[in-house]
This record gives C-alpha cells, sequence and structure tokens, in this order.
C-alpha cells in the first residue's frame, strides 16, 4: 500500500461528506488551499466547490436576499457578496458563516462590486442609480457618485485613480477619484 495514499472516511449522508471536506479544508493553512469556486444566486445559499474535485466544500445561508454579486478580495481573504441593498463580507478562511462587515446604504439591488488592489476599499454599483465607494475596515461610505441610471457593472482601473462602469441606458462612463466626478461618457 502507498504510504502517500490516505483512505477516504465513510460517509452517512452528503451533508456528512460537506462536514468532512470542509473541515478538512479549516485545518490547512490558507496557502494549501486548492482552487477554490465560489457561486451563489436566488436561493440565497453561498456555495464553496473545490475547483479540481467538483466538491462543494462549504455553504454559507444569506437569509436576507438572494446573491446578484460575488467578489473575492484581492489577497483572496473576503468574499464580499452584493444582495438586495445590501452587501456583506465574509472571511473565507474562517468557518463561522456570518458576515465580518455589513454595508447598508444602496435603496435597490447591488449589482456590482470590486475590491481596490490591497483591499482597502471597494466600490458598488446599484439599481438604484448610484456608485459608492466603501471602507472595508470600517463598513462607511467613503463616496457617492449619481450615475443617472441602473447601473450593471464597475471595474476599477489598473491605475486604482479610476472607476469605469456601464449602466441599463448602455452608457460607459468614466469616473476619475482625484476629480472626484466623471471625467467621460461614452
Amino acid at each position: 500500500m502507498n504510504a502517500r495514499h490516505h483512505s477516504r472516511p465513510p460517509y452517512n449522508n452528503y451533508q456528512a461528506q460537506q462536514q468532512y471536506y470542509a473541515q478538512q479544508q479549516y485545518q490547512q493553512s490558507p496557502d494549501t488551499h486548492s482552487v477554490i469556486l465560489v457561486t451563489a444566486g436566488y436561493d440565497h445559499t453561498i456555495r464553496f466547490w473545490e475547483a479540481l474535485s467538483g466538491i462543494c466544500s462549504r455553504t454559507i445561508q444569506h437569509p436576507d436576499s438572494q446573491v446578484n454579486r460575488l467578489c473575492i478580495s484581492p489577497d483572496k481573504r473576503y468574499l464580499a457578496a452584493a444582495g438586495n441593498q445590501h452587501i456583506r463580507l465574509y472571511d473565507i478562511n474562517s468557518p463561522n458563516p456570518n458576515p465580518i462587515f455589513s454595508y447598508e446604504g444602496h435603496t435597490g439591488n447591488v449589482t456590482a462590486v470590486a475590491f481596490h488592489c490591497e483591499g482597502k476599499w471597494m466600490v458598488t454599483g446599484s439599481e438604484d442609480c448610484t456608485l459608492k465607494i466603501w471602507d472595508t475596515r470600517a463598513s462607511s461610505i467613503q463616496r457617492n457618485y449619481d450615475h443617472k441610471s441602473p447601473v450593471n457593472d464597475v471595474a476599477i482601473h489598473p491605475n486604482q485613480g479610476e472607476l469605469i462602469s456601464c449602466d441599463q441606458k448602455g452608457s460607459i462612463k468614466i469616473w476619475d477619484l482625484a476629480e472626484n466626478s466623471c471625467t467621460h461618457e461614452l
């Protein structure tokens, strides 16, 4: 028998299998985790998947609303889940199913989220026609921009000084953070 071969523990059911794999994941250091995929949707459930095996290793209930958008922070420590009027921030490496921060301030579905390259702030877009910049360490709104139409998506330019957003009317806007305004509209 190969010494590197590990016997598979017996499972009584699918839930026991999920719990086993979740426990194994948390016993590893974050640097040794396999590739993880995260999915969510209208069933109010966030699922973490082991990409190589296809096994769902963890689930988190998101009872407040459906999940419209997910975004993993650049350091791969946090998951932002955008829902109806809020964003929840989860610690990916913690077994705690509760969010570590909640961001409230939108009045419609949050449809877009992106992290600053160092994770110090994030930007969100919503069907309430706004873009908001949040301090991820304090869950407070730092800036608020009127997009004038429901926002479909937002990205942070690699220079970290501009936002690029698009809306339901087909407009693309470039926001200069130093000038604190929209500088171009296509």
